[in-house]
């Protein structure tokens, strides 16, 4: 009788699990049962389930760095003795900043690795010219040209990107059709959400990436003299260097493994319920604070206003929870 009893618990364990497995990651039974586990967060639905392909690309624009010869950069450079507030958040550190404000969308492509940069670079042009500059640093050049940063829409690498900064420079360009700069971003934005709206399908686009055209698409500007640049590149690779950087110099890029739950976030502090692995994504974290009791990285996507807490997430802080403290890099402007 006890070998029957636990033959019938391990058969309803794994009839349990294989349930859960039925489910596809984007419908509502799987974002009820993440709900079920998730203590800090809450999923809804953001996708519909036949875009699953494109969001798995969207998520896996950050390469692994195995697949890279390890570089040296200046590494964790602040004196940690110094205090931090308990709350942080640059958009109203720095309020005249436009850019800081701004949610892209990389639209059907793996560029996160290059909006994620030049989010950042952007911002700090602003707040180190005591917010006089609205200048925006392109996504496209930037995702089109730096063959030593990645591979345009199929993924790329972090540090890379202000390594590029710094020796080649990066045009000025914003969103699709912004008119902000030499090169805007080529690649429309497209409705990977669940509600309609004006945009295109994703899936009526087949994007590519963008071709590397060193010449302006506005006509009236010279593209050679469009180019700002950076300075040393550094790496931080704890909270306390992480949230030094940010609140002395402006937001940072990271990156982190997306598991499979992630896509559905709607708010709270997220922490993965899931072991399924999507793959890697970049982002911009512009602060910090606590919620709940839960600390927190307040971070930007770039998957554009209805994604998500229009268009932010807070995941755990602290813990290095899915590697998020443990690809982050920037670098100052030159003026």
């Amino acid at each position: 009788m006890k070998l029957l009893g636990g033959l019938a618990v391990l058969i309803a364990i794994y009839g349990a699990s294989a349930a859960f497995l039925d489910f596809h990651p984007l419908s509502d039974e799987n974002i009820a049962l993440i709900n079920k586990h998730a203590k800090t967060w809450k999923a809804g639905k953001n996708f519909d389930i036949d875009e699953w392909d494109k969001v798995k690309k969207m998520a896996s624009g950050l390469l692994p760095r195995s697949s890279r010869p390890k570089k040296l950069y200046k590494s964790n450079p602040h004196n940690e003795l110094k205090a931090v507030p308990e709350t942080f958040d640059a958009r109203e550190t720095w309020p005249n900043c436009d850019a800081i404000k701004q949610i892209r969308d990389q639209s059907d492509c793996g560029s996160c690795w290059a909006v994620a940069a030049v989010e950042a670079m952007s911002d700090r042009i602003c707040i180190h010219s005591n917010q006089t500059k609205q200048i925006y640093v392109s996504a496209e050049d930037l995702t089109a040209c730096c063959d030593s940063c990645g591979y345009g829409c199929s993924g790329g690498y972090i540090p890379e990107t202000f390594e590029y900064w710094q020796e080649t420079g990066i045009v000025t360009g914003g969103l699709y059709q912004s008119n902000q700069g030499c090169q805007d971003y080529s690649l429309e934005p497209c409705e990977h959400h669940v509600d309609s709206g004006t945009r295109p399908q994703c899936s009526s686009l087949n994007l590519d990436t963008p071709e590397c055209t060193r010449v302006c698409y506005d006509t009236s500007l010279d593209y050679a003299k469009s180019k700002t640049f950076g300075q040393d590149v550094n790496t931080f690779y704890n909270e306390k260097q992480i949230q030094l950087e940010i609140s002395t110099n402006g937001p940072v890029e990271a990156g982190f493994t997306v598991y499979d739950d992630f896509p559905t976030y709607k708010s709270g502090v997220y922490q993965t319920t899931s072991r399924t692995v999507l793959g890697g994504h970049a982002v911009k974290i512009l602060g910090w604070g606590v919620e709940d009791g839960t600390k927190y990285w307040l971070i930007a996507n770039s998957w554009n206003y209805d994604w998500g807490d229009a268009g932010y997430f807070k995941i755990l802080r602290g813990s290095n929870h899915c590697g998020i403290e443990d690809d982050v890099a920037a670098s100052l402007p030159v003026l």
